[in-house]
C-alpha cells in the first residue's frame, strides 16, 4: 500500500476508534466538575499527574521501545516483549517496596493504595497495548480505546455520581478500566503466546533499554513542564502578589485545559499513525519530501483547529465544564485560548519527537525537554507571582514554545525536510490576536474574530486540500474492500 495510503489508513482507524471515546472522556470532565468540588479537583489532578509521572520510571518506558522494536523486522517479536515484560514486572516490585515514601507528599495521604494500584494497571495495559501496535493490530488497538472508555466512564458513574466516592471514585475507575483492558487484549490478541521466559535475550534487553532510558528523564520533564505549574499555583496562596492562586485556582486552570485537551486528542489520534510510518519508512529514500508533504498538511490542520476552538472557546467550556451548580468555573474559558495555542505548539514538539525515535537519538529528546522544563519552571515562579493563573498559562506557552524553536533546528540536521517558517510564524500571532479577543471580548470582538477566522481559513486552504484529497482515496479504498 502507498504510504501516503497507509498513514491516512491507520489515522482513520485510530480516529474511528478514538474520538467518540476521547469525546466521552471530555464530558467525563463535566461528571466530575459536577461532583467535586474545586479544592478536590486539584488533587485529582495532581495524582495523576503524580502517576504519570511515577510510571515512565517504574517501567524504565519500556512501552516505547516494545513499538520501535517491535515493528523492526530485524528483532524477533518474543524477545522484545518477553524483556519488556520482565522489566515491568521488576518495576512493579520496587514500587511496592517503596511504596510508604508516597505518604510524604501532602496531597497523597489516604491515596497510597490506589495510586499505586492505579500506576501498576496503567503500566500493564500501555505495554500491552503497544504490542498490539506493533504487531499491525490497529484495528484491535482501536476497539480497546473504545471499551476502555466505556468502562471508565460506567465506573466514574457508579463511583462518583452514585456512591459519590469523589477522588477515591476517580483512582478506583482508571485502575479497574486499565486492569480491564489489559486483561482483554491478553486475551484477544493471545499475548500470552509471545511471553516466554526461556526466550528471554539480554543483548535485546540492553538494545531496548539504552533506547529507553533516556526517554525516562524526557518523560519526567515534560511532566513536571505539565504538573509544576498546577503546583505554583496550588501553593504559592500567600506568597504571590496575584490573588489568583490557591486550591480553588488550581481547580478552575485545570478545568481550563479541557478545551485544550480536544487539540491534544487529535494530536494523539495522529502521532500513533505517523510515529509508526516514521519508523518504517526511516530508511526509505524519498522520506524528506514524504516528512515535508505530512508535516505541512499536519500543521495547517492542527491550526485550523485551534482557530476554531478559540473561536468559540465560551459555549465549548459551557458544554464541557459545568458552571450552574459549580461557579467557581465561571471564568476558566478566560485561561483557555492561550492553553489552546500552548498545547498546539506541545503537538509539534510531539510530531518532531517521531524523528528522534525512527533515528534512535532519544537523548536529544531528553535535552530538548529539558530546556522546556526548565524554562517552564523559571517562567511560573515569575509569572504566577505577578499574573496568578494568566501567568502559569503563559509560562506554559513560552516553555513549549521555546522547545519547537530548539527541536525545528535539532531534528532537520538528522532527517532534512523544508519548512514553511513564514506560515508558521503567521498563523501564531493570528491565533494570539483571536486570543486577546475571546478573554476580553470588546463589543467589536466577533465580527473581527470571524474575519480572522475566515483569514485562517483561506491562509491554510492548500494544505488543508490536501488533507482531504488523501482522506478521500483512503476511503475509497476501504469502501470497494467492503464491496467485495
Amino acid at each position: 500500500m502507498n504510504k501516503y495510503k497507509k498513514l491516512a489508513q491507520n489515522t482513520a482507524i485510530f480516529a474511528i476508534g478514538s474520538f467518540g471515546s476521547k469525546i466521552l472522556l471530555l464530558f467525563l470532565n463535566r461528571l466530575y466538575t459536577a461532583n467535586i468540588d474545586s479544592g478536590d479537583y486539584g488533587i485529582k489532578s495532581l495524582l495523576e499527574n503524580t502517576a504519570n509521572f511515577i510510571i515512565p520510571i517504574i517501567t524504565f518506558s519500556i512501552a516505547e521501545a516494545v513499538i520501535r522494536y517491535g515493528l523492526d523486522r530485524e528483532y524477533d517479536k518474543t524477545e522484545v516483549f518477553t524483556s519488556a515484560c520482565l522489566v515491568e514486572i521488576a518495576g512493579a516490585v520496587l514500587l511496592i517496596l517503596c511504596s510508604p515514601l508516597l505518604m510524604l507528599l501532602p496531597y497523597a495521604k489516604g491515596y497510597v493504595i490506589y495510586l499505586v494500584a492505579y500506576i501498576i494497571a496503567s503500566s500493564f495495559r500501555q505495554l500491552s497495548s503497544q504490542f498490539v501496535r506493533a504487531r499491525d493490530m490497529t484495528k484491535l488497538f482501536a476497539l480497546d480505546g473504545i471499551l476502555a472508555t466505556l468502562s471508565l466512564f460506567c465506573f466514574n458513574l457508579l463511583f462518583i455520581s452514585v456512591l459519590h466516592l469523589g477522588v477515591t471514585g476517580f483512582m478506583l475507575s482508571v485502575f479497574l478500566s486499565d486492569l480491564c483492558s489489559g486483561i482483554f487484549l491478553w486475551i484477544t490478541a493471545r499475548l500470552w503466546e509471545f511471553f516466554d521466559v526461556k526466550a528471554y535475550n539480554p543483548e535485546i534487553t540492553r538494545v531496548m533499554l539504552r533506547f529507553s532510558i533516556p526517554m525516562i528523564p524526557t518523560a519526567v520533564l515534560w511532566i513536571i513542564t505539565g504538573f509544576s505549574d498546577r503546583l505554583f499555583v496550588r501553593y504559592m496562596d500567600g506568597l504571590a502578589l496575584s490573588t489568583d492562586v490557591g486550591e480553588a485556582a488550581s481547580g478552575v486552570y485545570e478545568a481550563s485545559s479541557k478545551v485544550p485537551n480536544l487539540i491534544s486528542m487529535f494530536s494523539t489520534i495522529f502521532f500513533q499513525a505517523w510515529n509508526m510510518s516514521a519508523i518504517t519508512e526511516n530508511n526509505a529514500k524519498d522520506k524528506s519530501l514524504f516528512y515535508y508533504r505530512i508535516y505541512t498538511a499536519y500543521q495547517a490542520f492542527m491550526f485550523l483547529c485551534a482557530a476554531f476552538l478559540i473561536a468559540f472557546v465560551k459555549p465549548i467550556s459551557s458544554v464541557l465544564i459545568d458552571t450552574v451548580t459549580k461557579p467557581d468555573y465561571v471564568l476558566a474559558y478566560t485561561y483557555t485560548p492561550v492553553l489552546v495555542i500552548a498545547v498546539l505548539m506541545m503537538s509539534f514538539n510531539q510530531f518532531l519527537s517521531s524523528i528522534y525515535v525512527a533515528t534512535q537519538k532519544t537523548s536529544h529528546s531528553m535535552w530538548t525537554a529539558l530546556i522546556a522544563a526548565v524554562t517552564n519552571l523559571l517562567l511560573n515562579f515569575i509569572l504566577i507571582y505577578r499574573w496568578g493563573v494568566q501567568g502559569a498559562v503563559i509560562a506554559t506557552f513560552a516553555s513549549y514554545f521555546i522547545c519547537y524553536l530548539v527541536r525545528i533546528v535539532d531534528t532537520r540536521k538528522l532527517i532534512w525536510f523544508k519548512v514553511q517558517h513564514g506560515r508558521f510564524f503567521t498563523n501564531v500571532i493570528i491565533l494570539f490576536l483571536m486570543s486577546l479577543l475571546a478573554i476580553q471580548e470588546p463589543a467589536w470582538g466577533v465580527p473581527v474574530q470571524a474575519v480572522l477566522l475566515l483569514f485562517m481559513c483561506l491562509f491554510n486552504v492548500q494544505a488543508f486540500l490536501l488533507v482531504l484529497k488523501i482522506a478521500g482515496k483512503v476511503f475509497q479504498a476501504v469502501r470497494r474492500k467492503l464491496s467485495h
